[in-house]
């Protein structure tokens, strides 16, 4: 599979940049010294909505001609790709409706609320983001909406690639480890497509959460898998099935895919927001949660976690903590 063109995502990057923020790239002391490395952050987590979902939404939507915008757009979302694409609507003044599970943290369905102000219509459905998924297609082939897809589609991809064009041009230093998180594959296809033309020698981690290994899997067995079972914690990055595009792109150019406990990545939800102040949400802690798989490997290196979102909802911070402990003392015993 070919890689996007970078003059394409430079002109993405320039298309989107009224409503993208251009985020930090921040050091971190705290996972540095415990490493023995040096740690970055890109703060994803700093974005208006909170999350990098926002870079792909609007340059796809941005993409779109009139007569696909006439009768309205569509998306399903565990939550961050929703208030992207809501925020994307309002802006624009297209009218759209959001398909999300009943499942869904009640901070992430007031946000989309509050970014889509008039122009967004909300349908829960379901328990997982793929009961939504579905009614989401079937409700654009019924009413001849435009579906706008959380990953596999190059508009979704070449805006996520942004993010890492944006970060090439912030540092002063190569980065020898990347670790990205995996759900639909869409993030990573983005990191793939910028860092596999212009810093060839850095390695590219894939980060899954245990509960929905639906990448791993599908490049252990050369082929896409779909799960039927998933643990929907990690909200953010839990999906039955990759993208065929996304598949693809990291079937061919990935380097490296880690798994993490949920029970980890809670307790380094903690460690981010006690030690740095950063109120990173499941899958915005998944890439430094991924670290000590690889602690060996990054002694000594500079190394880059995408903190990819911040929507974390206070309603559950009694089971991210019991979800810590039990992690903490397994690893003990």
């Amino acid at each position: 599979m070919r890689l996007i063109e970078i003059k394409k995502i430079v002109e993405a990057s320039e298309k989107i940049s009224g409503l993208v923020k251009s985020t930090e790239c921040q050091k971190s002391k705290y996972f540095s010294n415990l490493f023995d490395s040096n740690i970055f952050y890109k703060r994803e987590d700093k974005q208006t909505v909170k999350s990098f979902k926002i870079r792909g939404a609007h340059n796809k939507i941005l993409s779109l001609d009139i007569s696909d915008i006439k009768n309205g757009l569509v998306c399903a979302s565990a939550g961050n790709h929703a208030q992207g694409f809501a925020l994307s609507c309002s802006t624009l003044k297209y009218n759209g409706t959001v398909f999300m599970p009943e499942t869904t943290p009640k901070l992430k369905i007031e946000r989309v609320k509050y970014f889509g102000k008039n122009f967004i219509e909300i349908n829960l459905h379901g328990k997982s983001f793929a009961d939504a998924y579905y009614e989401a297609e079937l409700y654009c082939k019924n009413y001849n909406k435009t579906f706008v897809h959380p990953y596999n589609d190059l508009k979704i991809i070449e805006g996520q690639a942004t993010l890492f064009l944006e970060m090439i041009n912030q540092i002063n230093f190569k980065i020898d480890y990347l670790f990205v998180p995996i759900g639909g594959g869409g993030l990573l296809s983005g990191a793939i497509n910028v860092f596999k033309q212009l810093s060839k020698s850095t390695v590219i981690v894939g980060v899954q959460v245990r509960g929905a290994p639906a990448m791993k899997k599908s490049i252990e067995q050369s082929k896409l898998i779909h799960l039927d079972n998933v643990d929907n914690f990690v909200d953010g990055a839990v999906v039955k099935e990759v993208g065929e595009i996304t598949y693809n792109f990291c079937k061919n150019y990935l380097d490296e895919i880690v798994v993490v406990d949920e029970g980890e990545i809670c307790y380094n939800m903690i460690s981010l927001l006690k030690k740095e102040k950063i109120n990173a949400e499941p899958a915005g802690a998944m890439s430094v949660a991924a670290l000590r798989k690889l602690k060996n490997q990054i002694k000594n290196k500079n190394v880059m976690c995408i903190i990819c979102g911040g929507n974390n909802d206070p309603m559950r911070k009694t089971e991210i903590e019991e979800r810590a402990n039990k992690w903490k003392f397994k690893c003990k015993t």
